[in-house]
């Protein structure tokens, strides 16, 4: 079998969908339908290990966002929000608490297929083998900033920036664009491939946050993350 996925939502109907469409592609599917049952599950180690969770919002027992949360704690596999569609707030929040992803409901299954392979294919290659990340050997730099491509590494004045994936592939494909402005339709699909961009999702914007925050980079004046009104954003060189 190929990648396992848990699949968490109270709807019945919707995790069979989704069971169906995804086990087409050769996935391994776990379904739940609480999230006390999913807390329960991502925290017991003696189990399968789980190589995505697709998380809907509003659960019983333990919100969508809770089970994230407890995921985040102790893994770092991608994560794939449902959200109620106009609930801008559930994204942000999802985000925030470390999701890569999320799909606005009602969903199309192809697209929610399409966007767990696209996680998948960056977390593995964030996580391969030193000897085949590419490109072999490239180190980035910028003022004091070191970007390790093939270690997947990232340090700023020598103090290690825990970065997720997401926020990796973010600071290198600004760092490679050296100065010029990349928009957020270009980071996002830089990041994750061919998944659909939804205009106006926000989800660059909180990742950029995020990425500043733990770079200790100022929004008003940024050293290095500088936001350009209308057109995206760019690397202070």
């Amino acid at each position: 079998m190929g990648a396992r996925i848990l699949v968490v939502d109270d709807e019945r109907e919707i995790c069979e969908l989704v069971r169906v469409y995804l086990e087409a592609e050769g996935f391994e599917v776990e379904c739940l339908g609480d999230g006390s049952s999913a807390l329960a599950r991502v925290t017991d180690d003696a189990r399968p290990a789980i190589d995505l969770a697709v998380l809907d919002v509003m659960l019983p027992g333990a919100s969508g966002l809770e089970v994230c949360r407890a995921i985040r704690e102790r893994h770092a596999y991608p994560v794939i929000m449902l959200t109620a569609r106009g609930e801008q707030a559930d994204k942000i929040a999802g985000l925030a608490l470390g999701a890569d992803d999320y799909v606005t409901k009602p969903f199309l299954p192809l697209e929610l297929v399409a966007r767990v392979k696209a996680q998948l294919r960056r977390y593995r290659t964030y996580n391969a083998a030193p000897g085949h990340k590419e490109p072999s050997g490239e180190v980035i730099t910028c003022r004091g900033l070191v970007l390790d491509v093939p270690a997947h590494e990232a340090t700023l004045n020598e103090r290690p920036l825990q970065l997720t994936p997401t926020e990796f592939s973010l600071l290198r494909i600004l760092l490679e664009a050296d100065g010029a402005v990349v928009s957020a339709r270009e980071l996002y699909q830089g990041i994750f491939g061919d998944a659909y961009y939804e205009r106006g999702s926000g989800s660059i914007t909180v990742h950029v946050r995020h990425l500043r925050e733990k770079m200790g980079d100022s929004f008003e004046d940024p050293a290095y993350i500088r936001t350009v009104w209308g057109l995206g954003y760019k690397i202070e060189r």
